[in-house]
């Protein structure tokens, strides 16, 4: 095909998958919840194997707690059983989970309430645990050795999930969690998006994370890393988008082209996403597929410039927008510290002091921004009006993932846990 045939391909195919980009999901099932469902936050404390339970706004307060690994015995018998997995075992505990097992990436609710579903790093698999009896409803177990990020379908029935050592992402039943379909990634897929009407899933790539040739000179050596955007009816590449070149094309050479956490503008036009070792994120026009802005936020001094120190190739990790589209809401992992950034003019407002933050999303009236502090074990809430705090609320050891969920009305926790 002529260059210039191709380019104009490309082109065409960007606007068209403008009309489907994704939005952000308010709940497991997209809606607001039922009379007699009740909102709340879903807080995955990744090393302790438990998710905490807390209210969607107001004061935060901690409605129940879940054991998310009443499997444990079994599972680690099987891993013990198997050299091949015992080793995976300990690199991820040795390598990502700096020293900890990996028990909580990622979790959603059912649409009904009843149950939520956990990505386990660890143990390679997707389980949904009932929420009255924490027991397991069904298992699920990925290709290769770790499972990671997860996405609910718009009408809650089905969840994508990132199997890091595959190149695979799998989409589940949420109900019965069997496997609809699957399709091929990038290497270590990470985040997964679903479009604002179900039919498209993106995902993003970060490649190798997990070994110190950190320098900018070595970036070629972290592998294959990209977005795939496939179609969530026959798993089927639709596009893939290279950053590296659009990064290349905007002037930003220097800079690691790992997508991390993303968060979609309201109109689905504009993509806003972190990448590995820097300190702010870039604005990506979906429809000119074109780098349009880039947001340098300030680096705390107290932060060692050495990026081998840095967990996982991150300096800055999550980000959340605001319903209306006027806010964005940063995690300055590494810098110890979150942010809100006005996204018409970029400029930031008080760097409210966090403890490795994680993860960044939306209170339930969307007036928030509630970041999860995995060095301080609280998850903040964080004004978006004023940029400032308003309340901590304490959770369990290393929270990471914070995701807006529902239970059935008057639920206080699983009765056996």
């Amino acid at each position: 095909m002529p260059i210039r045939s191709r380019h104009l391909c490309t082109l065409a195919a960007a606007v068209a998958l403008t009309l489907t980009a994704p939005g952000a999901v308010a709940s497991a099932a997209g809606q607001a919840p039922s009379a007699d469902l009740r909102e709340v936050l879903f807080v995955g404390n990744n090393w302790d194997g438990t998710a905490d339970v807390i209210e969607s706004g107001g004061d935060f307060g901690r409605v129940g707690r879940i054991n998310v690994i009443p499997d444990k015995d079994r599972r680690m018998a099987e891993i013990n059983a198997n050299p091949i997995r015992w080793i995976y075992f300990m690199a991820i505990r040795n390598t990502v989970g700096e020293g900890h097992d990996q028990y909580v990436d990622d979790m959603y609710s059912t649409p009904d309430g009843t149950s939520v579903v956990v990505s386990r790093p660890s143990f390679a698999d997707v389980v949904s645990l009932d929420l009255a009896t924490g027991n397991v409803n069904w298992r699920f177990p990925v290709s290769g050795y770790r499972s990671d990020h997860m996405a609910v379908s718009p009408d809650g029935t089905r969840v994508a999930v990132s199997a890091s050592t595959s190149n695979t992402v799998h989409v589940l039943d949420i109900g019965t969690g069997k496997e609809v379909g699957k399709f091929k990634t990038g290497d270590k897929p990470h985040e997964n998006v679903f479009s604002r009407d179900g039919r498209y899933i993106w995902n993003m790539s970060i490649g190798e994370v997990n070994n110190d040739l950190d320098a900018p000179w070595l970036d070629f050596t972290k592998g294959d890393r990209k977005i795939t955007i496939a179609d969530a009816r026959t798993f089927e590449q639709v596009r893939v988008i290279d950053m590296r070149d659009r990064l290349d094309a905007a002037g930003f050479r220097e800079y690691s082209d790992a997508v991390r956490p993303a968060a979609f503008s309201p109109d689905e036009s504009k993509l806003y996403f972190q990448v590995s070792f820097f300190n702010g994120f870039f604005e990506y026009d979906v429809a000119t597929d074109r780098i349009s802005r880039v947001k340098t936020l300030p680096k705390n001094p107290a932060t060692s410039e050495d990026r081998t120190t840095w967990v996982n190739d991150s300096r800055h990790h999550g980000i959340t927008m605001k319903p209306d589209g006027a806010k964005l809401c940063v995690a300055g992992t590494m810098d110890d510290y979150a942010t809100v950034v006005d996204r018409d003019t970029f400029e930031h407002g008080p760097l409210v002091p966090v403890s490795k933050p994680y993860w960044a999303t939306v209170s339930g009236d969307g007036e928030s921004c509630v970041v999860s502090e995995s060095g301080a074990d609280q998850v903040t809430a964080i004004d978006f009006a004023t940029g400032e705090k308003t309340v901590s609320v304490p959770v369990g050891d290393h929270p990471q993932r914070v995701r807006l969920g529902q239970v059935r009305e008057g639920w206080t926790g699983p009765s056996g846990g």
